[in-house]
């Protein structure tokens, strides 16, 4: 009997919506325990931490379900990925009881130089089958389910493949899953001008074991023209579209994210609205199903 690629992203435990874990909102957080489901921390924020730090991530870890998430990996870097740093990433995850871990389908360094963000790949078959490479390796090493995120990008040059065929190329050679940043999604196919629900169509929404929403109204996240990727604002409308699109068609969505990095809101409200709508939208899917 040919065994399931997928069982193991179809056997993880479904953590419900939550919100990317920050400082500045720690309170506020604990003092709403029963409207958030789950916390997704920074994964390096723990890396060689004090033991103050961790006795801080243990203490989480008792009161929600935990979900790593990375920023500097940089598996796009040539070679292999840090020895170092996966041992690190793993007793994290470890500690933090991550039933999966992520982090994003860019690099971070070239040359041994940190350039301090997210940057897009070649986007060719050749940088595919690498990628999908390093992926499962990591996945292996941690023994938890490995997901990559799309990331926004403001150039865009000439590729091979389009993004979503550069992801889709990924997913089938290796077995790890996806966190699909919606808001990632919407500001590029707005910025490069593509239809969101093509490359959505593209990709296999199978692979979706967790989704990112983020927004940012206001005047400041626009340079002329181009939407930036801030997180500092209520999620954008046409992200919560998006979800209303995938939920149901992501049969192994196990949590949705709530994004915010800076501007804090004054009223916690504000992004417990936010919870409660994408609680709503991926609550009515699975009553459904």
């Amino acid at each position: 009997m040919r065994r399931d690629p997928l069982a193991h992203l179809r056997s993880l435990p479904y953590l419900g919506v939550g919100l990317g874990y920050r400082k500045e909102l720690d309170a506020s957080i604990r003092a709403n325990r029963s409207s958030i489901d789950c916390l997704e921390i920074i994964s390096e924020h723990y890396f060689d931490a004090t033991p103050d730090r961790i006795a801080r991530l243990t203490s989480l870890a008792e009161e929600f379900p935990l979900i790593p998430h990375g920023i500097e990996m940089s598996i796009g870097t040539v070679g292999e990925v840090d020895p170092a740093y996966l041992s690190s990433l793993a007793h994290v995850t470890s500690i933090a009881r991550g039933a999966w871990a992520s982090d994003h389908l860019s690099f971070t360094r070239a040359g041994g130089i940190a350039l301090g963000q997210l940057t897009p790949l070649v986007r060719d078959c050749a940088m595919a089958i690498d990628i999908a490479r390093k992926a499962q390796a990591v996945q292996d090493r941690l023994g938890v389910p490995f997901l990559l995120e799309n990331v926004s990008y403001y150039v865009n040059f000439t590729s091979e493949l389009t993004e979503a065929e550069f992801i889709a190329e990924i997913m089938s050679r290796c077995t790890c899953g996806m966190l699909l940043d919606l808001t990632n999604l919407f500001l590029n196919s707005r910025n490069h001008g593509y239809d969101p629900l093509q490359f959505l169509e593209t990709i296999p929404l199978d692979r979706v074991v967790q989704i990112h929403l983020a927004g940012g109204d206001s005047k400041e996240h626009q340079m002329g023209d181009v939407l930036l990727d801030l997180h500092g604002a209520a999620v954008y409308e046409e992200s919560f579209k998006l979800l209303d699109y995938v939920a149901p068609r992501a049969a192994n969505l196990r949590s949705v994210i709530i994004e915010r990095d800076q501007n804090f809101p004054e009223d916690f409200g504000e992004i417990l609205a936010d919870l409660d709508r994408a609680r709503q939208i991926v609550s009515q899917v699975r009553r459904a199903a």
